[in-house]
């Protein structure tokens, strides 16, 4: 199976991308410059995290008006990081791209990172949403692409041990785009404060 991965620098990509390589699958990973504050921290662990594990090379696609078009705290620094966190149509977009990218190339899905629904905090991070935008992209791009989500079983902890197994070191989450982890922002506080591993098994891709 041919995989269009949606990475983004972060350590969830960061497995999902490696869970698809032993999965057998040929992955053609794809990273999406939405106007993200952490862009250039994020495209940096990305490229570091590929190399390192001999992954391919992402794509990169260049859409950072969507972010000053849709101001969040992801995208605006006059935003709070945490009450402006939800960037509409965020995944939306990634899928959509992913998907239509999929289709010019030939690959038979899109895998993006979502953990387990539980831990959702914004709409489009459900299963709900998955299948009313699998059908909704079948429309769109006059074709059907899967979208996999290697880590929906799988909680932050699950995650953060997994990829200490693996050596993953090459990572980036902040939303701020600091050089350091601003500490304050989501993707900063849903780490573990102690590792460990829920007891979740790797899904079968």
């Amino acid at each position: 199976m041919r995989v269009v991965s949606l990475v983004s620098g972060g350590i969830d990509s960061a497995l999902m991308s490696l869970l698809i390589r032993d999965a057998g699958h040929e992955q053609l990973p794809l990273f999406v410059n939405y106007g993200q504050q952490a862009f250039t921290e994020e495209w940096k662990a990305c490229r570091l995290h590929h190399k390192k594990f001999g992954l391919p090379v992402p794509e990169h696609a260049e859409l950072p008006d969507y972010g000053r078009l849709i101001p969040s705290g992801l995208t605006c620094p006059d935003k709070d990081i945490v009450r402006d966190a939800f960037l509409p149509g965020r995944n939306m977009l990634f899928i959509l791209v992913g998907a239509s990218y999929a289709r010019s190339v030939g690959a038979d899905a899109v895998a993006i990172g979502l953990l387990n629904e539980k831990t959702h905090l914004f709409p489009d991070q459900t299963i709900a949403f998955l299948r009313s935008a699998e059908k909704t992209i079948a429309a769109a791009i006059d074709g059907e692409i899967g979208i996999m989500t290697p880590l929906i079983d799988f909680f932050k902890a699950d995650v953060v041990a997994l990829a200490a197994e693996y050596g993953i070191q090459c990572t980036y989450s902040c939303h701020k785009g600091g050089k350091s982890p601003c500490g304050q922002c989501i993707a900063c506080k849903e780490f573990p404060k102690k590792g460990g591993n829920n007891g979740r098994k790797r899904r079968r891709l």
